[in-house]
């Protein structure tokens, strides 16, 4: 998803990361998203990030 929540107040948006954060858990769903939020992203348990073309993997994104 690209920016799912870009357009949303952080009440909104919260409450749609909690949604696909338990399809995740509970049915092991995979989601790719696309944001320039470092919080929103720190919620996801990898982080993708792409910077001068080189892409970087980190298993913990709370960490990044």
């Amino acid at each position: 998803a690209d920016e799912p929540t870009g357009n949303l107040d952080e009440g909104m948006r919260d409450e749609i990361m909690d949604v696909l954060e338990g399809l995740w858990k509970e049915h092991g769903l995979t989601f790719i998203m696309v944001t320039h939020d470092t919080a929103l992203a720190r919620r996801a348990p990898r982080l993708a990030t792409i910077r001068k073309g080189k892409v970087t993997v980190t298993e913990n994104a709370a960490a990044a």
